[in-house]
């Protein structure tokens, strides 16, 4: 194990450079709001990091490569590489409009990726860590042609559900390999297809399995992304095909001046590949004396991953065993957000119900609107749902009625009556409230909250708002100049340290507050320890950073989106479609499951002894996947109870969880284990059930 996979991590900042990356957004399609989340929550963590000083890379790219592409890229009429970078081209021109500030953004196809994937691969090679092995891969009669991934799809052999390629995306979301699916259907004819043998590299993940588990135990990040990988650990790790038989891609390299294959690199290596090569772009930009990827990635580098949860097992599994397979730096956190639905239902790209990110600027909306709604929504790995009402209410009640409010209060106060910051020091009082915020700021960087982050700037102008009502300075002038000066003084020390608290959330309007104060230079250039300076003397009248959204406009942005829902169905049913352009795990939904023909009579249902009950205490069951013992009270005693939540649910947050049991199942012995009831869950994600109000533990449920 090499020295820098056994590092003692030092709360952030830390002497090393750090690297945050997001996943690569796949270029197959548009962005809308849904996408947004991590890259919004990327950036927001990249820049709180090089507020604490820390120095920072933020990185990302194109994902150019994958079945998906090519696919889509026939139907339309041209080449890969042309479809490909045209939607590359178009995130470029996005991500900045909403204050995404990569340091480096490229794509998988260029030059320096394809120099390092192959760098990555021979170094495998040569370490032993890669081999040929012959495999049964779909090929398609009618075509003449090799199936890869999205080309071929059929069952899960683990679900039973359908899937695609080398994903079970619609049932449970396992990586498969070439050969697995049953029933293998062509995507290119309809046809049945049949499995053929051929050769294929092989990456011996197996036998980074005592490094995986050593490696989880490091990691750092959201409790989904160090938890869901130990079920796969414990299921035994197979090893994993790198090769696919097809022309778009990244060449197998040469290897000791052998003669190529004819196959290229499956799109999962070269997708990683590309933070490695985005920062070595970024270097070669700004000099290794500003920042030094090599350092960065081949020695101590704090690198930290921000992505969908749908993709945990690539960047904790496949991805690190990479990286220590070529001796590189192994990631310090993982950051796995949680999916994201519209009013209820998820985004759908081909029914046209999703909000665009080029239609929420179309719109007027200020970025940092949507921002602050994706970062503080909810803990980053919790599915989070988004409706024009509840944006509405968010940045009405809190950008407008908290933090607008008291900036606009406090500064035409300070400008009307003192031309600026008054003569006065700070009050302890306050002194003390803003180091409270910068410690709570800094404890979210190193929980890996952005919530947090947001959330320390929203309370400290919370708390202006109750200081200012509360001492009233108003009623100060003319009676107590001396009083109504320290009150306001303190006011615009509080606006300072909001503008620099609240730019990683909202760097435009922190940008633009900044600027009412009469600051020089910029508010993006300076750290935490910036909030408690003094602020300039004389500054201007301000001008309001937010406004309020009102009913009547959320009515018409509902009555649009309704209109263009329904008119992707009319056109469904004039048309019929495909999905096999949906590549996006965070928009897809699995399909609703019908109600079932047979009924029960009310009698039947009165058997069913359902319960209010509440976790007591959670333990997951050794050497399973997915079992989690119980002790849950039903009021009238303690019961244990087995659980396969464990991979869903963070188990250390289970207790005090409010559930509904079934309290007369028959007891059941589940991995050596007695279990004395069943906890009622919905969907594949098991979600818990629970009760609105606050019913009494053991109340049976009617």
């Amino acid at each position: 194990m090499s020295s820098k996979d056994t590092l003692t991590r030092d709360p952030f900042p830390a002497d090393a450079p750090a690297v945050v990356t997001c996943g690569l957004p796949y270029a197959n399609g548009d962005l809308h709001i849904g996408h947004l989340r991590t890259y919004v929550g990327g950036d927001v963590y990249a820049r709180a990091l090089e507020s604490l000083g820390q120095e920072t890379a933020f990185v990302c790219g194109s994902d150019m490569h994958g079945t998906p592409v090519a696919v889509n890229a026939e139907k339309e009429g041209t080449s890969p590489e042309e479809f490909a970078l045209a939607w590359h081209e178009q995130y470029e021109e996005t991500f900045p409009r909403f204050d995404v500030d990569f340091d480096n953004y490229g794509h998988t196809h260029d030059a320096t990726n394809t120099e390092t994937t192959q760098e990555f691969v021979r170094t495998l090679e040569e370490n032993g860590h890669v081999y040929e092995k012959e495999i049964k891969v779909a090929y398609d009669p009618e075509a003449e042609q090799s199936l890869p991934d999205r080309y071929v799809e059929g069952t899960c052999p683990y679900c039973g559900e359908l899937a695609r390629g080398d994903e079970c995306d619609e049932g449970c979301g396992r990586h498969l390999e070439p050969g697995e699916i049953e029933d293998p259907r062509s995507t290119v004819t309809g046809n049945p297809a049949e499995y053929r043998d051929q050769t294929h590299k092989f990456f011996r993940v197996s036998e980074f399995e005592e490094y995986l588990s050593g490696f989880l135990d490091r990691l750092e990040g959201t409790s989904n992304a160090r938890n869901q990988p130990r079920g796969w650990l414990e299921d035994g790790l197979r090893d994993w095909c790198i090769t696919r038989d097809m022309d778009w891609g990244i060449d197998y390299p040469d290897i000791d001046g052998e003669d190529p294959t004819d196959l290229v690199l499956y799109v999962w290596v070269d997708a990683p590949i590309e933070y490695v090569s985005s920062t070595k772009q970024y270097t070669e930009r700004v000099g290794a004396d500003e920042y030094d990827w090599q350092r960065a990635w081949q020695e101590d580098g704090e690198i930290v991953h921000v992505i969908g949860r749908d993709i945990i097992q690539h960047h904790t599994v496949f991805w690190p065993a990479m990286l220590h397979g070529v001796d590189y730096s192994e990631p310090r956190a993982v950051m796995a957000s949680g999916f994201m639905t519209l009013d209820g239902d998820g985004f759908s790209t081909s029914r046209n119900r999703a909000v665009w990110a080029r239609e929420y600027l179309e719109e007027g909306f200020h970025p940092d609107l949507l921002r602050y709604y994706l970062a503080t929504n909810g803990g980053f790995q919790q599915d989070v749902d988004f409706s024009w009402e509840k944006f509405r209410d968010r940045v009405n009640n809190e950008l407008v009625g908290t933090v607008g409010n008291f900036l606009y209060r406090s500064l035409l106060f300070a400008h009307r009556n003192f031309e600026g910051t008054p003569e006065a020091e700070v009050s302890d009082e306050v002194e003390a409230r803003i180091e409270e915020a910068i410690a709570e700021f800094e404890a979210g960087v190193n929980d890996y909250s952005v919530r947090a982050i947001g959330d320390a700037t929203v309370e400290l102008a919370r708390f202006g708002n109750e200081y200012i009502q509360h001492e009233e300075p108003w009623n100060l002038v003319g009676e107590d100049d001396e009083a109504a000066a320290q009150v306001i003084r303190d006011c615009v020390q509080i606006a300072r340290a909001v503008a620099v608290l609240f730019e990683p959330v909202a760097p435009g309007t922190s940008e633009e507050l900044w600027s009412q104060l009469g600051e020089d230079g910029s508010v993006h250039d300076v750290t935490t320890d910036a909030a408690l300076a003094a602020p300039p003397r004389d500054f201007g009248a301000p001008e309001e950073l937010y406004e309020k959204i009102e009913d009547e406009r959320v009515e018409e942005l509902n009555e649009k989106l309704e209109s263009r829902v329904a008119a992707a169905a009319t056109d469904d049913a004039d048309e019929t479609k495909t999905d096999e352009a949906e590549a996006d795990a965070e928009s897809t939904m699995s399909d609703i499951e019908p109600v079932a023909d047979d009924r029960i009579s009310f009698d039947e249902f009165q058997d069913l002894d359902l319960r209010v009950g509440e976790i007591l205490a959670a333990e997951p069951i050794e050497d399973s996947d997915k079992l989690v013992k119980l002790t849950v009270d039903i009021g009238v005693e303690k019961r244990q109870i087995v659980a396969g939540i464990k991979q869903l649910h963070d188990v250390d947050d289970l207790p005090e969880t409010k559930v509904v049991v079934v309290a007369n199942l028959e007891k059941a012995e589940l991995f050596g284990h007695e279990s004395n009831g069943m906890l009622l869950a919905a969907g594949e994600d098991a979600d818990l059930l629970t009760t609105h109000g606050d019913s009494p533990i053991g109340t049976k449920i009617r």
